[in-house]
């Protein structure tokens, strides 16, 4: 089979799992209430309530209300915030999204970066004095819950050591103890705003310097999958009959280890780096709660404790498009690492 072909079977065979998670989020969101409650607020007129049951379909049977749900759905309209005053659900994922990507990939390459080269130490090392601070240091971070972890982070470093918090002002006004700064947000990713449209290199090591503490908070949990992963992988492989024939060749460890191990090894782990990508998106839910960060995870908060179904749903269906995606990339690096993978 073709790439193409593979691409395009996949697709198709995502679509089902997309609709289910819309439909099954469609109607639980409407089993907790009024669906009414998804486009007033607080400062909605009694006299305006009539018209928005009218206008959304609301008077409607719940099969007929679904319908009209999926057809603004696939027309780009998928709702509006109540908590945002209002905004298409639409607008607020594009502008808070790139925020949370940047702290995701923030997160990912910590838990890359430190996940793969432990879980190599450590099955090198085995039973080695490394290798159990590896598997102690990696279940402490599969045992800890993240939104302690991240409190315990945020006391110890903003609190004890007086290092100040991020605050996110209206209109991208960033404040510093001895300045402002200000600049529009562009592109909605802050590192890039700051450093190629606001020209200004304080303000891009210090939103840099704030990513560090909630990007590792947010990638210790992968970052220990990664190395308990990798180290199960690397034990497996290093007992296989074409290792002990490399060593037998006289080939350096250093050769034997980073030729021709690491590359089987690491099928198993793109499977856990690929779905955690879709992981850190929900695990951003607390982590930029805790820590201020101006992203989806803040806004998905805020849209639970205000009830904002709209944007409960938004949330969710984009997190099941990432999940889908990742999957897909996943077994598109499958072929690249093991020829012996066919696309079927």
């Amino acid at each position: 089979m073709r790439l193409r072909d593979f691409i395009i079977r996949r697709i198709l065979l995502a679509i089902p799992v997309v609709f289910g998670v819309l439909t099954i989020t469609w109607f639980l969101s409407h089993m907790v209430g009024d669906p009414v409650v998804m486009y007033i607020n607080t400062n909605t007129p009694a006299s305006a309530i009539p018209g928005i049951i009218r206008s959304h379909g609301l008077d409607q049977p719940p099969h007929i209300q679904y319908f009209i749900y999926l057809n603004n759905l696939f027309h780009g309209d998928w709702g509006e915030s109540t908590s945002m005053s209002f905004r298409p659900v639409t607008e607020v994922i594009a502008q808070r999204f790139p925020a949370t990507i940047e702290l995701a990939l923030v997160a990912m390459v910590f838990a890359v970066l430190l996940g793969i080269p432990l879980g190599i130490i450590s099955a090198t090392r085995k039973d080695q004095m490394i290798d159990h601070f590896t598997r102690i240091f990696s279940l402490a971070g599969v045992s800890m819950p993240i939104f302690w972890f991240a409190i315990m982070l945020k006391y110890v470093l903003y609190y004890q050591l007086a290092i100040m918090g991020l605050p996110h002002l209206p209109g991208g006004y960033r404040y510093d103890s001895n300045r402002f700064y200000w600049f529009q947000y562009t592109t909605g990713f802050i590192l890039i705003d700051s450093l190629v449209y606001a020209h200004s290199i304080p303000l891009f090591v210090d939103a840099l310097t704030h990513l560090v503490m909630p990007g590792f908070c947010l990638g210790y949990l992968t970052m220990a999958i990664i190395t308990r992963m990798m180290r199960s992988s690397m034990l497996e492989v290093l007992r296989e009959d074409y290792i002990t024939l490399a060593r037998a060749k006289g080939l350096s460890e250093k050769v034997v280890i980073y030729r021709h191990a690491l590359r089987n090894a690491l099928i198993p782990t793109v499977t856990v780096i690929g779905l955690a990508f879709g992981g850190l998106m929900t695990g951003a839910v607390l982590t930029e709660t805790i820590f201020q960060w101006h992203g989806l995870g803040q806004w998905a908060v805020s849209a639970i404790l205000s009830a904002d179904l709209a944007a409960i749903n938004g949330f969710t269906l984009l997190v099941a498009l990432i999940f889908v995606t990742a999957n897909l990339i996943v077994d598109l690096v499958y072929g690249t690492l093991d020829p012996r993978i066919r696309f079927g």
